[in-house]
């Protein structure tokens, strides 16, 4: 296999988690740094567990995080079909030549008969396994003869297809993140390849799949590093030459210990989902991170580096300077524990670098915000002052409500400390200044500094008074520019309603 092929193998079984985030951005980062291929590859063979709207939420998040597969259900490509559901000829014909071999066999017990050896392995204290030592004395061609086994399958006698596990042999095994280790082959059990309706599991699905489609390296979560002995025995058992392997650390609770789930998010006040997502049966929907707001360069740079170092620890990458610089071996092994703190640091980063322009689009697609008219000009100037202290462009109306409705009431003690007997009469005066002034920024500082020394006033017994009639409290950009936002007619407005209300 010379060209790099990757893929991503997402089961249809709800919305995508911030762990299957991460291995799709590897796999695509890992495929553009060595010119290859990312594949997006839907295993849908789980019926039971299928959740409609599912796969159309795996490629809208994809394309959200700017993450366009080579190949998929939605692109197409001489792959295909991108679907299992729609590969069943396939894997009829490769089941048909695993059965030649001696590597699987026919398996007739049923359910019930295994649930009741199960329960008898318990009272002795045992855990049952179907493997090397328990095969040869349950239902399967193994121990029937072929005419016993031939009469079954024309009765129609439901069965499922078994690997057959070597017996007592070493596996030198070997992951790119990880290293070499070893298995015995008596510690594992003779998984099901085939269910009773005819379709793969996962185990032998993936490994035809990933042959048939030429994938050069499989870059997975951890969860599958116990099923490592049985895939390298499945491509041995066909014939065929193996992909490399890397198996991803898991993403941390905040506190780090245990996987990191949607409960923590709800715990906790983060999303788990790249997207908002309604459950269709129970109507719930979970949120998502474009939803809440997140800027999909910036929540895509931190998913990065949840187990993943750029040279130089650089924190701020675009995907194309990630793809530049990543390298599999460079992989943490141990977990990396997300941070909701983290994750807003990075929004701000890119929310700051952002043109103003930029941010007065996102403004204007944000639901229930009212911009009173303002024309686009005083919009991008009041952007211009809020953006260093926003974390989302909603922050940016949320922290500067203020230039869009007059305050309705003072901040206790903000009057306390900025107001006394003696402001209202400070504050009427410069009102009446005010209607003689020029609203530039820098005149008005002059003017305010000037007004200040002709009262023999410090300048805080000036700007803090001025700025708690505009703004209701003691907070917000500097009191010139929110004095020239706001225009002449409004700021007098504000500061006589000050005069006549607070006291």
């Amino acid at each position: 296999m010379s060209r790099v092929r990757v893929r991503f193998a997402p089961s249809p079984t709800g919305p995508l988690h911030l762990g299957g985030v991460r291995t799709a951005l590897y796999d695509y980062l890992f495929a553009k740094n060595q010119g290859g291929d990312f594949v997006l590859r839907i295993e849908d063979t789980d019926t039971a567990r299928y959740v409609e709207g599912a796969e159309d939420y795996i490629m809208e998040a994809l394309e959200w995080c700017g993450m366009i597969p080579d190949e998929s259900p939605k692109h197409g490509g001489k792959y295909g079909p991108y679907r299992q559901s729609e590969r069943r000829e396939i894997y009829d014909r490769n089941l048909a030549e695993i059965l030649k071999t001696d590597y699987a066999y026919l398996a007739f017990d049923t359910p019930e008969e295994l649930d009741e050896i199960r329960k008898d392995f318990e009272q002795n204290g045992e855990v049952f396994a179907y493997n090397y030592i328990t095969r040869n004395r349950l239902k399967n061609s193994l121990t029937l003869s072929k005419e016993e086994v031939q009469k079954l399958i024309d009765d129609k006698v439901p069965y499922v297809v078994r690997f057959k596990m070597p017996v007592d042999r070493i596996l030198n095994l070997e992951d790119i993140i990880r290293g070499k280790f070893s298995v015995n082959t008596n510690t594992l059990d003779d998984k099901v390849l085939v269910k009773n309706d005819g379709m793969p599991t996962y185990h032998f699905a993936n490994i035809i799949d990933d042959h048939e489609m030429e994938i050069s390296h499989v870059i997975r979560g951890e969860e599958w590093l116990p099923s490592l002995g049985l895939h390298y025995l499945l491509y041995e058992a066909m014939g065929w030459e193996r992909p490399q392997f890397a198996h991803l650390s898991l993403i941390l609770k905040p506190e780090g210990k245990g996987k990191l789930s949607k409960r923590d998010g709800d715990k906790f006040g983060f999303p788990v989902f790249p997207l908002n997502f309604k459950d269709p049966v129970t109507g719930n929907i979970s949120k998502g991170y474009r939803e809440e707001g997140y800027l999909p360069d910036a929540f895509i740079n931190m998913v990065a580096l949840l187990g993943w170092s750029p040279a130089d620890d650089k924190e701020i990458l675009t995907l194309d300077e990630m793809a530049k610089e990543f390298d599999l071996h460079k992989v943490h092994k141990a977990g990396a524990r997300f941070s909701k703190e983290k994750a807003e640091w990075f929004n701000h980063e890119y929310l700051k670098a952002k043109p103003d322009t930029e941010i007065l689009s996102l403004l204007k697609d944000i639901e229930g915000i009212n911009l009173n008219g303002f024309d686009d000009e005083k919009l991008l100037r009041i952007i211009s002052l809020m953006k260093e202290r926003a974390t989302f462009a909603k922050d940016i109306y949320e922290n500067g409500k203020f230039f869009f409705e007059q305050p309705t009431s003072y901040d206790e003690k903000a009057v306390k400390k900025a107001w006394n007997p003696e402001t209202a009469e400070t504050m009427k005066e410069l009102s009446s200044q005010l209607e003689t002034w020029n609203l530039e920024r820098e005149t008005l500082k002059q003017n305010i500094h000037t007004f200040a020394e002709s009262k023999s006033l410090g300048m805080g017994k000036v700007m803090m008074p001025l700025r708690l009639a505009l703004v209701g409290e003691l907070k917000g950009p500097d009191v010139p520019d929110i004095l020239e936002i706001l225009g002449k007619e409004e700021s007098i407005a504000r500061i006589n309603n000050a005069v006549n209300n607070i006291g």
